[in-house]
């Protein structure tokens, strides 16, 4: 039950192929064998409006929440963390800041309704 949200600064989509990026970072989740296939979500947004320190003045960025059902090892949101980050450097290397924070969801407060 993955869930990867990836949020970008406007001007990162001139530089990047983001459907092509979101694409492989969908591939990571679905080929490292933590997740049911089916339960993998990925998407994308981009930011608008963004300040970054006392000058604002940060040109791009890539910043992705990977939050996934608690269970996993450190060593498991570890490697993830790695492989996601790799497969941002390929594709953005020209971007100012590149992020990825994988974060546990509390499976006893997580609400799922399906339709």
């Amino acid at each position: 039950m993955p869930n990867l949200v990836m949020e970008y600064a406007d001007p990162v989509a001139e530089r990047v192929n983001v459907p092509g990026l979101l694409e492989d970072l969908h591939q990571i989740l679905l080929t490292c064998g933590l997740f049911e296939p089916d339960s993998v979500k990925c998407r994308s947004y981009p930011c608008h409006t963004w300040l970054v320190g006392t000058e604002g003045d940060l040109n791009t960025f890539i910043h992705i929440e990977l939050s996934m059902l608690s269970g996993r090892t450190t060593e498991q949101k570890r490697e993830l963390a790695r492989s996601l980050i790799s497969v941002l450097e390929q594709h953005a290397s020209t971007i100012n800041s590149l992020t990825v924070d994988v974060r546990d969801m509390d499976r006893d407060s997580f609400i799922k309704v399906s339709c």
